[in-house]
C-alpha cells in the first residue's frame, strides 16, 4: 500500500484494533480517497479494524525474526474460520444403582397381581435394564434421581402410562412452536404384544419407557434455555460462556405439578422478543405455502427518468409491501398508474417515501436492497428458517437483556440504545466485512475515550509499513506516527527495520485524520472491538454497510457517548473540544449485545428480516442437523 502525502497531512485506512488477513499489492491510497470512502480503493487495501485471534508466520531466522531477504514474501495473519461442527458426546446412562425397590407413595414394591385381586405394580427393578443415551448433564441428572431409592417413578402409575405422562408428550411434540425439532425429544410409548403376555416383557418396556421420557424432558429443557448447539463450535466468529441449566429439581417438580406438560412448556424463554419471534413462527407457519412471491428481475440500478417493464413489478409490490400511510398519500399516483415502463416523477416520488420508511438511502434509485424490500425480502419458508435460528441465537444470550443496554444487530447495520426497557437512541453503523468479520459476542460497556490513540498492531507494522519502511525508515516520522522499541521513545529512522518487530510499538496520536475520530467506546474483550467514530461518514450513506474490518463505527458517536455516560451532547462536545486524550468510566457498567440476527423484531415488536451478510445462518442450520442425526441413534 502507498500513502500518498500532502504537507504534514496523511491518513492510514480506517482500523480500529488488529490485522490484515494477508500482504497484498500496493495500491496508492490518499487521504482523499479514504474520507470519500472509496468502495475500490478500499477493497483494493487491507488494513483492517481489527484481527481475529490468530498467528503471525513469522519468517526468516528463529525466534519471529523477519529475516534480512526484502524480497522474501512478508509474514501472514491467520484468522478465525468456520467449523465442521461436531455434536455433543452421548453417553449410556448408568442404570446399575437402579434396582433398589423405590417406593410409591406409601406403598413398596412388590410381585405382580397375586390370586388376593391385588392392583399389579410394574417391577421397578427392570430399570436397571433400560438403556438410554444422553449427554453428561442429562446422564448425570437421571442417574441422581433414580439412583435414590426415595424417588417415586415419574411417568407411570401402577403398569399404565400416567396422564402425566401424556401431558408431557403433548408439550414435547409441540417444540416446533419455540424453534426446536420435536424429533430430538419423541418417545415411543409402549404396547402390549397380545401374542406375548408375559409380565416382564411389558414391565421392560414400561421402564424404557419411563427413562428415555425423563431423558427427553431433561434434553428439551436444557436445549429450550441454553440452545441444542454450542455456538463456539460454529466458528471462531461466535464467543460465549454456555449457560449452565440446573437439571437436578426438574424431574420432581414435573411429578409434583398439577400439569405436567404446562410446566415443560414455561421453561421455554418469555423474554419480549423471544414471544415476537414465537408469535411470528406460529403465524407463518399457520400461513403456509400460499404467499404469492412478486419477483422483481432487475440486474442493475434502476434510476429516475429511466424505463424497464419491471415498473409494473415495483408498483404492485409497493402496493403489497407499502405501509397504509404510504399508499394513502401516494393514492392517486397508484390509481393512475396504468401499466406503464416509465419509471416517472411521481413513481420516483413513492419510491423515494418507501425507502425512508425502510430506512433506505431515500434517493429513488431502485438497487437490489430496495428490490428486497419491495419484494418482502424472503419467502415464508426461508422466515421461518430464519427464525427458527434467531430463537436458538436469543437463547445464547441472557433470557432478561436487561432494563439498559446497547444492541449491536450487524444484518441490520444498526445499533439501539435502550433505557428503561424501551429503545431511546437507534443509529447506523458499518461492520465488519465478509472477510473481516465482526464477531458475536456479549460484553459490557466500561469506558468512552475522547480523542483516542490509535495503536498499530504488529500486523499491520510487519504486512503494511515495513514495506515502505525498508525503503524509508523516516516514512512513520514523516506521517507523524510515535514509534517506541522497549517503552522508549524513538525515531523511526532509527530502528533496524530488518529486524524483529517483536519489541516495536507504532501509535498515531488524535487528530482530525486519526482512524479512530473523535472518540470510542470501549468493551474490554480478546477480540479488540469496540464502538468508534470514523472520518469516513460517506459509507453510512450505503444500503450495505458490512465495510470495516471489525469494530462498529457509529454514525452518531457523539449521542451513543452520551447516553452511555449518562449526559449531555454538550458535555460530550466539550470533553472532545479539550484536544486531550482522556478517558471517562461509565457511571454503571452497560451490557452490549454484538449480535447477528437475520430476524428481529423491532421496537413495536414487529419482526424484520435482513440478509445474511456472513452467510452464518448455514452452519447453524448445518449444526441443527448433525445433532438431530447423532441424537437419533439412540442404541
Amino acid at each position: 500500500m502507498t500513502f500518498v502525502l500532502k504537507g504534514a497531512v496523511s491518513a492510514l485506512a480506517i482500523s480500529c484494533g488488529l490485522a490484515a488477513m494477508s500482504a497484498a499489492p500496493a495500491h496508492a491510497y490518499t487521504l482523499m480517497d479514504m474520507l470519500r470512502g472509496d468502495r475500490q480503493r478500499t477493497q483494493n487495501t487491507i488494513f483492517m479494524d481489527q484481527m481475529p485471534p490468530g498467528r503471525v508466520a513469522p519468517r526468516g531466522s528463529a525466534g519471529g525474526s523477519l529475516g534480512l531477504d526484502p524480497e522474501a514474501p512478508l509474514p501472514k495473519v491467520s484468522g478465525p474460520r468456520y467449523y465442521t461442527y461436531k455434536t455433543e458426546a452421548l453417553q449410556f446412562v448408568d442404570t446399575s444403582k437402579f434396582a433398589d425397590p423405590i417406593v410409591t407413595g406409601a406403598v413398596a414394591e412388590v410381585s405382580p397381581a397375586s390370586d388376593s385381586g391385588t392392583e399389579p405394580v410394574v417391577q421397578r427393578r427392570f430399570l436397571a435394564q433400560a438403556r438410554v443415551r444422553a449427554n453428561a448433564d442429562v446422564a448425570k441428572a437421571l442417574e441422581a434421581y433414580y439412583g435414590d431409592n426415595r424417588n417415586p417413578l415419574v411417568w407411570i402409575d401402577g403398569n399404565q402410562i400416567s396422564e402425566r405422562a401424556k401431558s408431557a408428550i403433548a408439550a414435547l411434540a409441540d417444540a416446533a412452536s419455540v424453534g426446536l425439532d420435536p424429533a430430538d425429544y419423541a418417545v415411543q410409548t409402549p404396547t402390549v404384544d397380545p401374542a406375548n403376555p408375559d409380565p416382564a416383557v411389558r414391565d421392560r418396556a414400561m421402564m424404557q419407557f419411563e427413562l428415555e421420557l425423563s431423558g427427553k424432558v431433561l434434553a428439551f429443557v436444557q436445549d429450550t434455555v441454553r440452545g441444542r448447539i454450542d455456538p463456539n463450535k460454529i466458528s471462531g466468529y461466535h464467543d460465549f460462556q454456555r449457560k449452565a441449566v440446573n437439571l437436578a429439581p426438574v424431574l420432581k417438580l414435573a411429578r409434583m405439578s398439577p400439569n405436567a406438560g404446562a410446566y415443560i412448556a414455561s421453561r421455554s424463554p418469555d423474554s419480549p422478543q423471544f414471544e415476537a419471534l414465537k408469535a411470528e413462527l406460529a403465524k407463518l407457519r399457520a400461513a403456509g405455502g400460499s404467499e404469492e412471491q412478486i419477483v422483481i428481475s432487475l440486474t442493475g440500478l434502476l434510476r429516475p427518468g429511466d424505463s424497464s417493464p419491471e415498473i409494473a413489478n415495483i408498483v404492485k409490490a409497493l402496493q403489497k409491501h407499502g405501509s397504509e400511510t404510504l399508499k394513502t398519500d401516494h393514492a392517486a399516483t397508484l390509481a393512475a398508474y396504468a401499466g406503464g415502463s416509465d419509471y416517472s416523477p411521481e413513481i420516483v416520488a413513492l419510491v423515494e417515501d418507501f425507502q425512508k420508511e425502510r430506512g433506505l438511502k431515500p434517493d429513488g434509485v431502485i438497487g437490489q436492497a430496495t428490490v428486497r424490500a419491495m419484494t418482502g425480502g424472503d419467502t415464508n419458508a426461508s422466515k421461518i428458517d430464519k427464525l427458527v435460528v434467531a430463537m436458538e441465537q436469543a437463547r445464547w444470550l441472557p433470557e432478561d437483556l436487561g432494563s439498559r443496554y446497547v444492541m449491536i444487530n450487524q444484518p441490520a447495520y444498526m445499533a439501539y440504545y435502550h433505557n428503561d426497557g424501551k429503545e431511546q437512541l437507534s443509529m447506523r453503523v458499518v461492520v465488519g466485512g465478509k472477510n473481516n468479520q465482526t464477531y458475536f459476542f456479549n460484553d459490557q460497556i466500561e469506558t468512552v475515550e475522547f480523542n483516542p490513540f490509535w495503536g498499530v498492531p504488529q500486523s499491520i507494522i510487519i504486512n503494511e509499513m515495513l514495506p515502505k519502511l525498508r525503503s524509508d525508515p523516516n516514512y512513520l516520522d514523516q506521517l507523524g506516527y510515535e514509534v517506541e522499541v522497549n517503552g522508549h521513545a524513538v525515531a523511526s529512522s532509527s530502528v533496524d527495520w530488518y529486524g524483529s518487530t517483536a519489541n516495536v510499538s507504532v501509535r498515531q496520536p488524535p487528530s482530525s485524520d486519526n482512524a479512530l475520530g473523535e472518540l470510542k467506546i470501549l468493551f474490554p474483550n480478546s477480540h479488540a472491538i469496540y464502538m468508534h467514530d470514523t472520518p469516513s461518514k460517506s459509507f453510512f450513506k450505503r444500503d450495505m454497510r458490512a465495510l470495516s474490518h471489525g469494530c462498529v463505527r457509529l454514525a452518531n458517536p457523539r449521542a451513543m457517548a452520551a447516553a452511555v455516560l449518562g449526559t449531555t451532547m454538550d458535555d460530550i462536545a466539550r470533553q472532545i473540544a479539550s484536544g486531550q486524550n482522556h478517558a471517562v468510566k461509565v457511571p454503571q457498567k452497560i451490557p452490549v449485545y454484538v449480535s447477528y440476527f437475520t430476524a428481529w423484531p423491532n421496537k413495536d415488536g414487529v419482526v424484520e428480516y435482513f440478509d445474511d451478510v456472513y452467510g452464518r445462518d448455514a452452519y447453524v442450520e448445518k449444526a441443527f442437523d448433525a445433532t438431530s442425526k447423532a441424537r437419533g441413534a439412540q442404541i
